[in-house]
């Protein structure tokens, strides 16, 4: 289990955002350089985790729940495949592509050592957004990757440290309970019944995702075990 690449973003002018800035830094590309990496602040507030990568719209993106994307590499060879198409290492806008990890079966609450002192815990799934279908070019792509369900992970910094690639990746705790980024993926998107489950991550999820669960438990009624 290893980081394959760190990928870093510049922010740009796109006429596909809806960032009030009309800026993205969706357009991820490899460092070969050591990179810093801590919590970046309250969520509309903080940006990215890791020093040097741009966060244009704070109001969806970034802060200290969303403070580190990862997507597998192994993820990615299977979309190059699906879409005829090279993907190369932040493709997709993460931060981190890694080797030999199950990163959407990763479980909320999980904590990963990476290098010699970042440690990060898993949060949620990646919501798939309009400019994410545009940086790709991807007509559909949205629900396309909705239905897939392969979401990859965002992390909130437990540890700061410095990373770079080949840094070997360490499992360091995998909680008892079943909620996966992909379960939560699918409770948010396209299984609203599952909301309910996912308050079995206590106070590992995301925020506003055990929000949206709690709302979902007190309309319905569903009794939560």
């Amino acid at each position: 289990m290893k980081l394959l690449s760190v990928n870093l973003g510049r922010s740009e002018a796109v006429p596909y955002t809806d960032a009030p800035n009309g800026r993205t830094g969706i357009a991820k590309r490899p460092t070969s350089e050591p990179v810093r990496v801590s919590a970046p602040g309250p969520k509309g507030v903080g940006g990215s985790g890791l020093a040097g990568d741009a966060i244009s719209d704070l109001r969806h993106h970034g802060g200290n729940d969303q403070a580190v994307y990862a997507y597998a590499r192994e993820d990615l060879d299977a979309w190059e495949h699906k879409l005829g198409r090279p993907l190369p290492d932040g493709s997709f806008g993460e931060n981190l592509t890694t080797s030999g990890l199950d990163v959407s079966g990763a479980k909320i609450g999980e904590r990963w050592r990476i290098g010699a002192d970042l440690v990060l815990e898993v949060t949620s799934g990646r919501i798939p957004c309009r400019t994410f279908q545009s940086h790709l070019g991807e007509r559909g792509w949205v629900k396309r990757f909705t239905q897939e369900g392969v979401p990859g992970a965002y992390f909130r910094v437990i540890e700061p440290g410095e990373i770079k690639a080949g840094d070997p990746v360490e499992i360091l705790h995998r909680p008892a309970h079943e909620v996966t980024v992909a379960l939560q993926f699918r409770a948010v998107t396209t299984e609203k019944t599952l909301l309910p489950l996912l308050l079995a991550a206590g106070d590992a999820l995301h925020p506003e995702e055990a929000e949206r669960a709690r709302k979902y438990v007190a309309r319905s009624g569903v009794e939560v075990s």
